[in-house]
């Protein structure tokens, strides 16, 4: 607002409305754009033009007055009874319809009777008139008229500038409030009782607790501060800068507290300051004192019912509601449903919604929030249905409630038609509604439109670039996450740890070890480092292969939650360090702190990569004693656990005491039957699944594994075209690989080539690997060149190919070409992790590679091994297949190789520490060698031996997260 005149001022003016008499609409035939802006226009203007009205109307006008009119709220009729000298009485004239314009918000009409005014009067002569206009104006949301009324007046009395005041606070300008009263304190304006509300509400908009604490100081100096609405906007003043105490001491030193509005403030301060409890006290209080309650303080109590845990008493307001007529008010019913809402009540919140005689915009949108909180998305696409069939048009908060649900549910095609209409009708430039838009996309994975509603985004805030680079970090868009955050530094924005997390999200998915430390030295730097970062920069670090960091950085963390626990060990795990994450789940279990069903479930993976059978039990009679229910990820969890370390029979008895079993589950016991070799078993289950519940690509994926596993071709080619045309799932390459293994376990080499060539996407190297092990199996040198060539072009950088390549060649006599392979491998830099097994005695895991002299025992080891070779060479008639060693040395050295496998140390050592009759269960990361498999079998030995080759699955691409959650195969 400006003191001095305004220079113009343009004010357009529509003249197609009925409502205005004829002389009113001859008026705009001139060229009044600009009637305020040019006083000169005022001396060529009649100054009492006549008025004509139809004669209807005049026994009307002669028998009520205007007054009497505008007090029935009859806006048209007003108009139309405008007929009388207006040089006689202006003020009464104009004052009553532009008061009643002001309650009606009809700025049309009131910028008509602006105009007529200028023709008849000198406006800014009259101090009530312009003090009347200036109301209006800010009563219908037009400030500037307002403002260069206001300029325009050669007198103002206090009552203008209250209005002004009032103007801009009712209008959200509270700097221009202050502005204003700066002005009054200048010029010396005393204020009245009436402008300390609007200059308190101001202070509070702003949080000025300064300001408001001297206007405090003026009431008291005027003598303000005993009048009833002065007090209360102060209580409202203080509750607003969170000074609550301040709001109490005055809510008690009042001395009459038979004011309804002070109640009403009082309790609407501690609603809004979250003091729910408090708000409630005082709501008691008053009905206690007998003051009659109004549709405030229902709506301010209703607002402090704020969760689940104040249900009760918001069904005792329902009910004081219900038995006072005078409070059925839409607001309050309105209230009413928000706080069922929010109680998480939807089926009351439905039943009152119901009652509502007029559903305003508001009621609805309180519904659709409803459903969103309580994850009832499709009930808020339905109830969205109803909101359109009911004539009702969608507001920025309705697109924002429909958007959400679209993104939960991945309903990307009603999410673009909802994106459409936002675009037409201007909602898509709104940041709220742009930030929404960017979730849903990023939620239904679709990238490119995601990326243009961020583009969209005039102005961009946090939240924009958060959920930005969280959606393209989410859908494994890493280097375009990472660019977008060096963006965010440019252009000057505060990064805060949600941002940091989804950078580190995206890290996580590039594996780069460097771009992790570039991240964790700027959390570092900034101060950022909170519990939540900490344990997301240990998962990544364990993603990225550096467990170093990671343990350094678990270290480093003073305390530590349940989640920093299970990061490291499932970093450990991804590491293949199973044992060290069961040492730490184990030292977890001596702290204060409860593992939750993630850890849980991350110690039984570690369990079943180790075959330890005794710490798996321990870990499964720990969710007996602490009451977890056994369903989900625990269920599946303890299925694989026990297949893994062969105990089939209790895998099958935990998946049959799950009731509500899901597709993890029984995928789980699927893959515990194809392990084992029972094929047919798991074929049969397979089908009972499919009787309730779709099968997915690895479902599919483990009944062609059991297939594979048990040599049953047929049915394995009749599953592959089930899965691809009747569900309509594009086959993986891991599927393409079980199938090639099923035909290569069964000698159908050519019909295995001509499947890989007919493959509609390229093979990758798994699938050649598997056509190469076949053909070292039936001995196909032809196939096995091509299939080795394939591989090494594919992978050359896998060292494990190298070796079996080497290994076939060697295989068939191929000295020569075996030595160059391994040259090769050599040259590049490459290692092969090496050949171990691992068994469970007592309490611990010990784990041996071949010719292994690093265990404690080993003189003892071998000394056992010894006589146990030499019984079975004398006894079972074990003769030693030294055409399994594939190194071109001498026969003995052939021999003193195939007796210090891994796994035959690993059996010593059990039948040494054992008792007589005890299972020996013994795990191998790689292929048993088909002497030491007929060494097993052969055993007559007074223990019972069960060697587990336990290579299955293993899938590692970083899209199949959504089932890794509920598998680990190795």
């Amino acid at each position: 607002m400006r003191l001095q005149s305004y220079p113009k001022l343009c004010i357009v003016f529509s003249c197609t409305t009925t409502l205005m008499p004829t002389p009113l609409a001859h008026l705009h035939s001139y060229n009044c754009s600009s009637i305020l802006a040019h006083p000169p226009m005022l001396i060529q203007t009649q100054i009492k033009p006549p008025l004509k009205t139809p004669t209807f109307f005049r026994k009307s006008i002669q028998t009520n007055t205007l007054k009497d009119i505008c007090l029935r709220g009859n806006l048209k009729e007003a108009f139309q009874s405008l007929t009388v000298a207006f040089n006689d009485h202006p003020d009464e004239i104009y004052g009553a319809v532009l008061d009643l314009c002001a309650h009606k918000k009809a700025l049309s009409q009131g910028l008509q009777i602006h105009a007529h005014m200028i023709k008849s009067c000198s406006v800014p002569e009259y101090v009530f008139l312009g003090t009347k206009l200036v109301f209006m104006y800010g009563k219908c949301g037009s400030v500037e008229n307002a403002e260069k009324v206001f300029d325009k007046m050669g007198q103002r009395s206090i009552f203008t500038w209250n209005a002004m005041i009032g103007a801009y606070v009712s209008n959200g300008k509270p700097f221009e409030v202050l502005e204003t009263y700066k002005a009054m304190r200048v010029l010396g304006v005393s204020l009245d009782a009436y402008s300390f509300p609007s200059l308190l509400k101001a202070s509070g908009l702003l949080k000025n607790l300064f300001l408001g604490a001297e206007i405090h100081g003026l009431a008291v100096k005027f003598g303000y501060d005993s009048v009833v609405c002065v007090v209360n906007s102060l209580v409202a003043m203080y509750a607003k800068c969170d000074d609550l105490c301040g709001a109490r001491r005055l809510f008690g030193r009042m001395v009459q507290k038979d004011d309804v509005v002070s109640w009403n403030s009082i309790i609407s301060a501690y609603s809004s300051s979250g003091k729910s409890r408090e708000a409630l006290e005082l709501f008691r209080e008053m009905q206690n004192a007998g003051l009659d309650l109004n549709t405030y303080t229902i709506v301010a109590s209703l607002q402090a019912c704020e969760d689940y845990s104040f249900r009760k008493l918001g069904k005792e307001i329902h009910a004081a509601v219900l038995k006072s007529a005078q409070l059925l008010h839409a607001h309050v019913a309105g209230a009413l449903v928000a706080m069922y809402v929010r109680c998480c009540k939807m089926s009351e919140a439905v039943r009152t919604f119901n009652e509502l005689d007029e559903k305003d915009i508001v009621a609805w949108n309180s519904m659709l929030t409803g459903f969103i909180q309580n994850g009832m998305y499709s009930e808020a696409l339905h109830f969205f249905n109803d909101f359109r069939n009911a004539g009702e048009k969608p507001d920025q908060v309705t697109v924002i409630s429909i958007l959400l649900a679209c993104g939960r549910l991945g309903y990307s095609l009603n999410g673009m038609e909802l994106h459409a209409y936002a675009i037409k009708n201007g909602f898509d430039l709104d940041l709220q509604v742009g930030n929404t838009l960017i979730d849903m996309y990023a939620k239904c994975c679709c990238v490119n439109y995601m990326g243009y509603a961020f583009n969209r985004i005039p102005d961009k805030d946090l939240i924009s670039w958060t959920t930005v680079i969280a959606g393209y970090a989410q859908n494994n868009y890493g280097l375009k996450a990472f660019e977008l955050f060096r963006e965010v530094q440019l252009v000057g924005i505060d990064v805060d740890p949600m941002m940091i997390g989804s950078v580190l999200l995206a890290c996580s998915e590039l594996a780069c070890l460097s771009q992790v430390k570039e991240i964790h030295g700027y959390i570092i730097r900034r101060g950022l480092s909170d519990i939540v970062l900490q344990n997301m920069v240990i998962d990544v670090y364990g993603e990225c292969g550096n467990i170093d960091y990671a343990v350094r950085t678990f270290g480093l963390i003073k305390f530590k939650d349940v989640v920093s626990w299970t990061s490291m060990i499932s970093a450990y795990l991804h590491d293949g360090l199973a044992n060290e994450a069961l040492e730490l789940f184990h030292i977890l279990m001596k702290t204060n702190i409860h593992p939750d069903s993630i850890a849980l479930k991350s110690a039984l993976s570690a369990a079943s990569s180790l075959s330890a059978l005794k710490y798996g039990k321990e870990i499964h009679s720990f969710i007996i004693r602490q009451d977890f229910i056994l369903e989900g990820s625990i269920a599946s969890s303890l299925v694989d656990m026990y297949s893994r370390c062969g105990m089939v029979e209790s895998a099958h008895k935990i998946f049959k005491s799950v009731e509500s079993k899901d597709l993890v589950l029984w995928t789980s016991m699927i893959n515990a039957y194809g392990m084992h070799g029972y094929g047919k078993v798991a074929i049969d289950l397979f089908n009972k699944m499919k009787e309730k519940l779709t099968p997915d690509h690895i479902a599919f994926l483990s009944v062609l594994y059991a297939c594979s596993h048990s040599g049953l071709i047929d049915e394995g080619r009749q599953l592959f075209q089930i899965m691809k045309y009747e569900y309509q799932l594009e086959p993986w390459p891991e599927h393409y690989a079980c199938l090639v293994d099923l035909l290569g376990r069964a000698n159908c080499l050519e019909e295995a080539y001509e499947f890989v060539k007919s493959m509609q996407m390229a093979p990758t190297a798994e699938i050649w690997c598997a056509l190469l092990r076949a053909c070292q199996v039936h001995s196909n040198q032809e196939l096995g060149e091509i299939a080795a060539q394939k591989l090494l072009e594919l992978n050359p950088e896998n060292p494990g190919h190298y070796v079996l390549i080497s290994n076939v060649f060697a295989a068939e006599g191929r000295c020569k070409d075996a030595e160059k392979i391994r040259t090769r491998m050599k040259e590049r830099g490459l290692k092969k992790s090496p050949g171990c097994s691992w068994i469970e005695v007592g309490n611990r895991i010990h784990t041996f590679v071949a010719r292994d002299k690093s265990h404690p025992e080993c003189h003892q080891i071998t000394k056992k091994l010894d006589q146990i070779t030499q019984k079975l060479e004398n006894e079972g008639g074990y003769v030693p297949q030294t055409k399994f060693v594939l190194h071109n040395v001498e026969e003995n050295e052939k021999l003193k190789m195939l007796y210090e496998h891994s796994e035959r140390l690993a059996i010593a050592y059990g039948l040494l520490k054992n008792a007589k009759g005890t299972p020996i269960r013994i795990t191998k990361n790689l292929r048993v060698c088909g002497d030491c498999h007929t060494f097993y079998i052969n055993d007559k030995g007074g223990a019972q031996v069960e060697a587990l080759n336990t290579p299955s699955l293993h899938l590692t691409k970083k899209s199949k997260k959504q089932f890794m959650d509920g598998y680990h195969y190795r």
